[in-house]
């Protein structure tokens, strides 16, 4: 068990943590989220210990180990990929490195053997014969090809260190378990491995994730940071968002008598308590909600983005026609190749890749910001488009402030119709005076989509629109498009964005296109797209 008591943390005049005191138990795990600051990451560095808090403290049931997903890529550089997995366990690690010491003294005398058979007793104790089959089947699991098994961290692209250090997070059965973003740069399988592993965990479990999806499989319950305090909420992220957004309503309803509010929240719960029975953890969580009280769920103080796209024109009959298009790198490397299909009114296509360039360098051509190797595409003259790139740092290079930046994409100049824009995306106040250059990845991206919302298009251009936005703006975000009746092809990690907007997928590989009318679920469970994949990808599909 983990404990929290009293802790606070300032930096100067800033409160990010006031007299906070909650407890984390085993067999369940916990869900940390806030909106963007509000100091998540943060939080897992005092438990793990990397950050002292201002007052208060952190107790671990003594004798339990805890296990954290490091941040630093290139710590482990200079040590091989095997015993970077088995230093997650230190004490474990440690005992090996002392008792192969031992061994290796020229001069083994009668103390070096006692202490080795110490060694030796602690050793088996730990089930360290299996350490070394323990971290290759992890790092399987995970995708880490065994050739790479042998090879120093340093040799390792950034998408393998990740799975690395992710199986040196979960070896060795931890006690307590920290995982900050443990899904980034994780394909579909990957992250489905994960989820399960985590579902399975009998011990401790703190995350932080933006991918909603995941939050919604493994967590029994959410930790909400916001104004300073963490309280924890009984259920997954879906029920503490829907939970949190029925309770706003209800309190802004000044007629609805209470008993008429608590029969509407009492068969919310239940509704949710019988959903839970398709999670893995279906029991546990049934339960738990079961027992919840009404008058625990509270409306949530979030703010909510309004993104709201309002196309001057419908679309016309003639969208967009491909023609076996393909790209081709300066080596020789095909991204995609014979990509032929036509949009019809209606579709929201979500592109696939295994590889990422390639559908970046797809918006990049079909935006007209790029050239393509071979074929052609072509536009109806009724489309009017809107691109979010996916690296949009050129747009954000001179010192405009928010209102000039803005209206450099604007027809109507005037700053009141220019901050109405602003606002919607929860800039206001003196917040439109800040620097465009200085922005976070976060913020910058809400800037993009407030030049989207300017240009009234009826086509949207998305890659990886979700990417560094908190979870309040991905909830927007996907309402937004989920109501969105006109044509849209976007990119996207977010599983549940995925699965809730896209009516058509589209895979790009080297060998051709699939082309699907269905969801993200069904795409991923189909029969027969398996074994097309497996013919497009050949090998490359088994990562």
């Amino acid at each position: 068990m983990i404990s929290v008591g009293n802790l606070s943390l300032r930096y100067g005049k800033r409160v990010l943590f006031e007299d906070v005191n909650v407890k984390f138990s085993p067999g369940n795990c916990y869900g940390v989220i806030g909106a963007n600051g509000a100091g998540k990451s943060t939080f897992l560095k005092i438990l793990s210990g990397e950050i002292d808090p201002s007052t208060g403290s952190v107790s671990i049931t003594p004798g339990e180990r805890m296990s954290v997903l490091k941040q630093n890529h290139f710590e482990f550089d200079e040590y091989p990929v095997l015993q970077t997995v088995i230093m997650g366990n230190k004490k474990l690690y440690q005992i090996m490195e002392e008792k192969d010491a031992i061994y290796a003294k020229p001069d083994f005398n009668d103390a070096d053997g006692e202490r080795v058979g110490e060694l030796e007793g602690l050793f088996a104790e730990m089930e360290g014969w299996n350490a070394e089959s323990d971290a290759a089947g992890l790092l399987s699991d995970l995708g880490v090809k065994e050739e790479f098994h042998t090879k120093l961290m340093g040799e390792l692209s950034g998408k393998e260190k990740v799975r690395v250090l992710l199986a040196q997070a979960l070896f060795g059965n931890p006690d307590s378990l920290l995982l900050d973003e443990p899904t980034n740069d994780l394909d579909v399988e990957t992250i489905t491995w994960l989820e399960n592993f985590l579902a399975d965990f009998q011990n401790t479990v703190i995350v932080v994730s933006h991918d909603r999806h995941f939050l919604d499989a493994v967590c029994t319950h959410v930790a909400d940071i916001d104004f300073g305090k963490i309280t924890l909420y009984t259920g997954n992220y879906s029920f503490w968002y829907e939970s949190s957004q029925l309770a706003l309503r209800q309190r802004g309803d000044q007629n609805k008598k209470v008993e008429d509010k608590r029969k509407e929240l009492q068969d919310f719960i239940e509704r949710f308590s019988a959903n839970a029975s398709k999670s893995r953890q279906a029991t546990s969580r049934k339960k738990l909600l079961e027992k919840l009280v009404v008058d625990e769920i509270q409306p949530s103080t979030r703010k909510y983005p309004g993104i709201i796209f309002t196309p001057n024109r419908d679309c016309g009959d003639q969208i967009l026609r491909v023609e076996v298009l393909s790209k081709k790198l300066d080596d020789g490397t095909v991204l995609f190749n014979d990509v032929t299909f036509t949009l019809d009114k209606g579709d929201k296509v979500a592109i696939l890749s295994k590889d990422h360039l390639a559908i970046t360098s797809f918006f990049q051509i079909i935006a007209g910001e790029e050239q393509h190797s071979g074929g052609e595409f072509a536009w109806g003259q009724t489309i009017t488009r809107s691109y979010l790139p996916n690296e949009n740092h050129h747009f954000f290079t001179a010192d405009y402030n928010l209102v000039d930046w803005l209206r450099q994409f604007s027809t109507e100049k005037d700053e009141t119709y220019i901050r109405g824009f602003l606002g919607k995306m929860l800039f206001s106040g003196e917040e439109v005076f800040k620097k465009s250059n200085v922005l976070s990845g976060g913020e910058k991206v809400r800037c993009m989509v407030s030049r989207m919302m300017l240009t009234n298009a009826n086509c949207l251009l998305l890659d990886e629109p979700t990417n560094h936005l908190d979870l309040e703006t991905i909830e927007a975000f996907n309402n937004a498009l989920k109501d969105w009746k006109h044509i849209a092809i976007f990119s996207s990690h977010d599983h549940t964005f995925t699965q809730s907007i896209a009516n058509r997928i589209i895979e790009l590989t080297p060998k051709g296109c699939i082309d699907k009318r269905m969801t993200y679920d069904e795409y991923l469970e189909d029969d027969r797209v398996k074994e097309q994949r497996a013919a497009m990808y050949g090998s490359a599909l088994a990562r």
